[in-house]
């Protein structure tokens, strides 16, 4: 077991517990900042979606920064159990929490996330495969965080704007083109 601190907004420097498993590498402070800072700090009223939420630490910081709703999915029971318990330490009333299969979520029939979180595992094409259900899930004017093992230019019809590395990984911010 291992902690990851929330950077900014309401829970700065709260700590949440991350579980040891197979692929789960939450996002590195420096680049969390790095992101919250192309952003903007303020998330107020935004709708939030983490389709492979792992330690659900993009979705808490949306969270702390304000946003309307956030709604994390991970699919792996254990992992998810520990993200109960991470929203119920932090009285996180807006945090959604869906286990099942990113690829196959459905959001709610009026429900269109304006900031999509896109962090799955690496080496298997989940990024390829999400790619079809943007539409669905993201209303026109939406921005997507992805995370990769390459660098990107685009998915779907959103292209990337900013761009940055830390190690191995590849972190991007699309918009819409």
């Amino acid at each position: 077991m291992s902690r990851v601190r929330i950077t900014g907004g309401a829970w700065r420097s709260r700590m949440i517990q991350v579980i040891d498993s197979a692929g789960l590498r939450p996002t590195p402070d420096r680049v969390r900042e790095t992101l919250f800072n192309w952003l903007g700090q303020d998330l107020t009223g935004l709708r939030c979606l983490d389709l492979f939420a792992g330690s659900g630490i993009l979705g808490f910081e949306a969270a702390s920064r304000g946003a309307s709703k956030v709604t994390l999915v991970e699919k792996d029971r254990r992992v998810f159990q520990q993200l109960q318990k991470n929203v119920a330490n932090l009285a996180a009333p807006d945090l959604r929490l869906v286990c099942g299969d990113g690829i196959r979520f459905v959001p709610d029939v009026e429900q269109e996330y304006d900031l999509l979180f896109l962090d799955p595992p690496y080496h298997r094409d989940w990024l390829v495969r999400t790619e079809p259900r943007l539409p669905v899930l993201l209303r026109p004017d939406a921005r997507i965080y992805a995370e990769a093992e390459q660098p990107l230019q685009s998915l779907g019809a959103w292209r990337v704007i900013r761009r940055g590395q830390a190690g191995q990984v590849h972190f991007h911010l699309l918009g819409p083109s």
